[in-house]
């Protein structure tokens, strides 16, 4: 009975040893331990995993709005349709501006891990001249639509089409407030932990934004002057 432990009936002799009885240290409570260690995520694991909920909720809005516009988009009531509303190569040129911002993004996020601050701060004031070029055309696009008589009031499909295109423009509005907030974050505070995490935040939000785009592109504007 000596030779044995309370717990698990093992040698005493061999759950003495580290890791011996509890190899992933499932045990361990010490307040110090990391990813893998037993004790809670890192306080970046937990941002994050809690900004990827947030996401997800982004996503299935967004996916209602890609509902409505499925349903809608032959209720034309006589108004004009998509092939005579939607100018291709203008919306290649937004494609192509947020596809680089998210790339210009990335390399933010790389010169941030190599706590280099003016490589990040250009980096992400490359991304957020892009983000603005993309919400300046779809804002004439907007314009030019509604000055032709084909605002949101006039058909089903005009309604969704502003309501799905829109929110995607005020979510790209909204980050630009975002990136302009951690810039002056990084230049005050420098690469603070804090500051990183919410750094990592933005870059996924903005990713995500160009996975929405792409959906929309696809879906609403090729489909639409294909039809």
């Amino acid at each position: 009975m000596s030779a044995t432990t309370a717990t698990g009936g093992l040698p005493s002799d061999i759950s003495s040893r580290s890791g011996a009885h509890d190899p992933y240290r499932l045990g361990r409570h010490d307040g110090g331990a990391g990813v893998g260690e037993g004790g809670p995520a890192s306080r970046y694991v937990t941002v994050s995993y809690g900004f990827w909920i947030f996401l997800l909720s982004d996503i299935i809005m967004f996916s209602a709005f890609f509902a409505g516009y499925a349903v809608l988009s032959g209720a034309t009531e006589g108004g004009p349709t998509g092939r005579e509303l939607f100018d291709l190569p203008r919306v290649a040129i937004q494609t192509g501006l947020l596809l680089t911002s998210s790339f210009t993004c990335g390399l933010a996020s790389l010169a941030s891990h190599r706590r280099d601050q003016l490589f990040t701060q250009v980096w992400l004031a490359v991304s957020g001249l892009l983000g603005a070029g993309f919400l300046l055309l779809e804002l004439q696009e907007f314009a030019t639509m509604i000055s032709d008589g084909a605002g949101p009031s006039r058909s089903a499909f005009l309604s969704s089409f502003f309501a799905l295109v829109g929110c995607h423009g005020l979510h790209v509005g909204l980050g630009l407030l975002f990136l302009a907030t951690m810039m002056a974050q990084l230049a005050v505070k420098g690469f603070r932990d804090d500051i990183l995490r919410r750094l990592h935040c933005f870059n996924l939000f903005w990713h995500a934004l160009d996975i929405v785009w792409i959906a929309i592109f696809s879906l609403v504007y090729l489909l639409g002057a294909s039809s």
